[in-house]
């Protein structure tokens, strides 16, 4: 009798983002520059394309495959940028976005403080998926958030 199978494989979360992007090879340097990504596998396609690729950024898993139209496949440049932002929580988001930066991203939000305990900066990386990066500052309590959230937005949160 054959083992049973798991249906979520060990080493998978139940969600995974996965990026497609044109010029996935260029994509996994830049990850691995910007974000200290290291590449868990990579199965190349036909043509030079990358087909799939895993990440890990810390202990997160992020997959990643080049455009294919053919398949439904269309990145951010094909359709002109994207409603989806990956949250990436670091030691240290001043250094962090700085390293994307010099690595090539756009900076879409500067570095600031943010009313909910995060010290947060946005980037949109070179092949157009928007990165949100943070590092918590202070544990503020729900009540607390609501507050400084009414006093920031003039009692509009």
């Amino acid at each position: 009798m054959a083992a049973e199978v798991k249906p979520i494989p060990d080493g998978y979360p139940t969600v995974t983002p996965y990026l497609i992007v044109r010029g996935a090879a260029a994509a996994i340097d830049f990850y691995r520059t910007a974000f200290g990504a290291t590449e868990r596998m990579r199965m190349d396609a036909p043509g030079g394309a990358v087909g799939h690729a895993e990440l890990l950024i810390g202990g997160s898993l992020v997959m990643l495959a080049d455009e294919m139209p053919e398949m439904g496949w269309s990145s951010p440049a094909a359709i002109g940028g994207t409603p989806v932002s990956l949250h990436l929580y670091v030691d240290d988001v001043d250094a962090v976005v700085e390293r994307a930066l010099a690595a090539g991203a756009t900076l879409s939000r500067p570095i600031a403080d943010q009313f909910y305990g995060d010290r947060l900066g946005m980037v949109i990386d070179p092949f157009g998926h928007v990165w949100s990066i943070s590092t918590h500052i202070e544990d503020v309590a729900p009540e607390e958030i609501r507050r400084r959230a009414e006093a920031l937005f003039g009692g509009q949160a």
